[in-house]
């Protein structure tokens, strides 16, 4: 025994790092093993539904496993928008009038050379991006790409004063205002009657399609939605992104990228009474915008007043047609306290993923994450399962 410690305990201290390094990492994978790779949480009142999402989503039956080294809400979200990568998708642009006279850009992948489905009846997906986003965003990017693989045909649905559009009336956009997307909807049908229509909504995109979802009922005009990181309850996510990391990563930027918006189109708001411009642009968060801005051009009395009427987790009752939602409880934009799974165990229509991590966007998966998401890989088995089997007629 003497022999093995004049032996080994030199050995231990010349390599001590290496050892304590080994331990550690060791820890680490166990953590991520037993604490962080989970099944999510699937809650769905709807027993079809749920058995629908069982027989054609095949992920709803396995494990999300994080990028291990970057499995962190905030550092999921960061790490996304930092090194996703972006495919080349070819669109073709479409303006529309607004009854206001303002501009909404379409920009369309028709998949013409996918011969799986005619032109008239190809399935349709419309994509809303996030608050400060567009159709070259990378998530949307990746989306088109694999619906385009499917056989179906792309159409982002760029807001107003975005993508390069001219603003020409003083009303931009805002989660709970759902005209511009109805007229959106109605110009889609119009335009192929006999397509079948679902749509993707990504951030404030899937706030203001789970607002028009749960507007209109059953009268939604659409098969079915889909909603990715939407924040439920608007007042309760704002103060998540107050805290000083999360303030500082996202909520400031964020603000900044929004004033830049207004100042771009500042000539558009001179002669509206209720906003001060300079106020506005001054604006060091979310919430500083909204009360400045959002909740003036769109006539609400204060900010909590449009907080409470944008939110989301009081309309889950009023669903017509499915809706799949998926979230992540380490979300910093909308916690999971936020995310109303016992009302949407109490209701038809919805189904919400909830998973352990994921952050804002993320969803990041595998070592080197640059091309595929564990979200991007819903929305390639939820898309062709509604409009190849169809929810209510599963």
């Amino acid at each position: 025994m003497d022999m093995y410690a004049d032996y080994v305990s030199p050995l231990l201290e010349n390599h001590m790092g290496i050892v304590v390094a080994a331990v550690l990492f060791i820890l680490y994978i166990a953590y991520y093993l037993l604490f962080v790779v989970k099944y999510p949480v699937i809650a769905c009142g709807d027993s079809k539904y749920k058995q629908f999402l069982e027989d054609h989503c095949p992920i709803a039956k396995e494990k999300f496993w994080p990028t291990w080294w970057a499995f962190e809400g905030r550092v999921q979200t960061l790490l996304r928008a930092l090194i996703q990568s972006c495919p080349q998708v070819d669109y073709v642009g479409e303006l529309i009038k607004c009854p206001d006279g303002g501009l909404i850009k379409l920009d369309w992948v028709e998949n013409d050379d996918n011969g799986k489905h005619s032109k008239e009846t190809r399935p349709t997906i419309l994509m809303l991006p996030g608050l400060t986003g567009n159709s070259m965003e990378s998530y949307i990017l990746h989306m088109v790409e694999d619906v385009t693989a499917l056989g179906y045909r792309s159409v982002v649905f760029n807001n107003r004063g975005t993508c390069g559009t001219p603003l020409k009336t003083p009303r931009t956009y805002c989660a709970a205002n759902t005209e511009d997307t109805a007229l959106v909807i109605d110009h889609i049908k119009e335009k192929y009657p006999e397509a079948p229509v679902m749509a993707i909504g990504i951030s404030l995109g899937g706030m203001i399609l789970f607002n028009y979802m749960a507007h209109n009922g059953k009268d939604a005009r659409l098969d079915a939605a889909m909603c990715i990181s939407a924040n439920w309850h608007i007042t309760k996510g704002t103060k998540s992104l107050e805290s000083p990391i999360n303030y500082h990563l996202f909520n400031r930027i964020l603000a900044k990228a929004l004033c830049c918006l207004v100042e771009k189109h500042s000539h558009v708001f001179e002669k509206h009474a209720d906003l001060k411009i300079p106020h506005v642009l001054e604006s060091q968060s979310i919430r500083d915008f909204d009360e400045r801005f959002t909740s003036k051009v769109f006539g609400y009395e204060s900010v909590d007043h449009y907080y409470d009427h944008a939110s989301l987790h009081t309309k889950v009752h009023a669903l017509g047609k499915p809706v799949l939602c998926l979230n992540a409880g380490d979300d910093p934009f909308s916690p999971a306290n936020t995310i109303p799974l016992e009302d949407a165990e109490k209701n038809d229509n919805i189904a919400i993923v909830m998973t352990s991590h994921g952050g804002h966007i993320g969803f990041m998966e595998g070592a080197i994450p640059r091309h595929r998401s564990y979200m991007y890989r819903w929305v390639r088995q939820f898309v062709p399962a509604v409009f190849e089997h169809g929810i209510k007629n599963n």
